[in-house]
């Protein structure tokens, strides 16, 4: 079958607006478990007080409330995504935390062509840039926005075999369910695991000054039960994997997830393997 990049957005914006709420709902658990990754992020992204930065992909804008944190009142933060509703998200948990200079606009991570040239000082994506059909498209956007020495920075999962709090409901999701693997090249939250990959769609995009950094980030929760709830209430992209089986099987799946994670079950609680890239470059 061959990949329908139009279906396949549509499709993503529709899983986000579905599960915004959930995604939301789990923000303290996404900054404790990505806290480390994002001031990395940012620091690669030179992003500090005064800075003008774009956020693609923002999600809930946990990373842009910690970017508009170091801007400060002189600096500001765009952050953009495909979903309106969770931007409505990220506005809330923004106002909540007294980020005044941080703003939303609903818009394509490919499109952002749209933004005025070299208006920003610094571009960040979260977990985002792996999910784009056209990644060259959305760098290529990126670069076009950035000032001339501006830097974009960007966290990605690494393999899935380092990422098994997430690789193995994939797995089981795709063998239950009886779907074909990702072919090369298509999005998916391990199309980037390789820094020579991720180097190579930052350089064809113009980019340089790369540095590439890989960094451990377990998932803390008390017990594999609790990984499969926040799973289940916030990965839209797994209801869709299991779109087309009954109630009944979707829930013996479920069962299958909890019990083969629960190999991460320790005595101090579950500690869900992750491993991040993280990445920065100058335009």
């Amino acid at each position: 079958m061959t990949f329908d990049a139009d279906q396949y957005k549509t499709t993503t914006r529709q899983q986000w607006e579905d599960y915004a709420a959930g995604w939301s709902d789990w923000a303290p658990l996404l900054e404790s478990w990505l806290g480390e990754s994002t001031e990395r992020m940012l620091d690669l992204a030179g992003v500090q007080a005064g800075s003008r930065v774009l956020d693609v992909a923002a999600g809930a804008g946990g990373q842009s409330i910690a970017a508009a944190r170091r801007a400060g009142t002189d600096g500001a933060v765009l952050a953009t995504d495909l979903s309106p509703t969770i931007l409505e998200h990220a506005a809330q948990a923004a106002k909540a935390a007294g980020m005044d200079n941080l703003s939303t606009r609903e818009l394509d991570g490919e499109k952002l062509h749209q933004l005025p040239a070299q208006s920003f000082d610094a571009a960040i994506s979260r977990v985002g840039l792996i999910y784009f059909p056209n990644r060259h498209q959305a760098l290529a956007g990126i670069h076009h926005a950035l000032r001339d020495g501006g830097r974009f920075a960007t966290v990605t999962y690494s393999t899935a075999a380092t990422n098994g709090f997430f690789s193995l409901p994939v797995s089981i999701i795709r063998e239950r369910a009886q779907l074909p693997a990702p072919a090369p090249g298509q999005p998916g939250p391990f199309s980037l695991a390789d820094p020579e990959i991720l180097e190579q769609h930052l350089t064809r995009a113009g980019f340089h000054d790369i540095v590439i950094d890989v960094i451990d980030a377990p998932v803390i929760l008390p017990s594999a039960a609790d990984c499969v709830r926040f799973e289940r209430e916030s990965f839209g992209a797994l209801h869709q994997m299991l779109g087309a089986m009954s109630a009944e099987s979707q829930a013996s799946v479920w069962d299958e997830i909890e019990a083969a994670l629960s190999q991460f079950d320790t005595s101090d609680g579950f500690v869900g393997p992750c491993e991040l890239v993280i990445a920065g470059a100058t335009r």
